[in-house]
C-alpha cells in the first residue's frame, strides 16, 4: 500500500513537470529505507513511463518547444551517462549528502521564487 501511495504522489508531481523523481528518491530512502544507489536507479525506471505520458499530454496541449526539447534531450543523455558513472563509483554516504545539498538548493530557489513573486505582486498592487 505504501508503494502505491509513493508512486501516485511521485507520478502527480512528475506529471506536473516539477521533479517527481526527486520526491520519489526522498520517499524511497526515508520511508522505505532503500539504499541511495537503489533509490536513484529505481527512479530511472519510474521516470521513463511517467515522462512519456507527460510528453503526450503536453504535446496535445501544444506546451512543448520540440526544437528546444531535442537539443536538451541530446545533451541530457550525455549528462546522464556522465552522472550515472559518477554515481556508481561514489560512496553511498557521499551520494546521500550530495542529494541533500541538491534538495537544499531546490528549496532555497523555490523560496526565492515565491518571495520574488510576492514582491512583484506587491509592487503591482501599489501602482494601482
Amino acid at each position: 500500500m505504501l508503494q502505491i501511495f509513493i508512486g501516485v504522489i511521485s507520478g502527480i508531481v512528475s506529471g506536473m513537470g516539477m521533479g517527481g523523481g526527486t520526491i520519489l528518491i526522498f520517499l524511497l530512502i526515508f520511508i522505505c529505507n532503500i539504499e541511495q544507489h537503489i533509490a536513484q536507479a529505481t527512479n530511472l525506471i519510474f521516470f521513463v513511463p511517467t515522462s512519456i505520458i507527460a510528453i503526450i499530454v503536453n504535446i496535445k496541449n501544444k506546451n512543448i518547444d520540440i526544437k528546444l526539447g531535442i537539443y536538451t534531450a541530446i545533451f541530457g543523455i550525455l549528462g546522464a551517462i556522465i552522472g550515472a558513472n559518477i554515481a556508481i563509483y561514489t560512496d553511498v554516504n557521499k551520494l546521500r549528502k550530495l542529494f541533500g545539498i541538491f534538495l537544499i538548493i531546490i528549496v532555497l530557489h523555490e523560496i526565492y521564487s515565491i518571495y520574488k513573486g510576492y514582491k512583484k505582486e506587491k509592487i503591482e498592487k501599489n501602482k494601482k
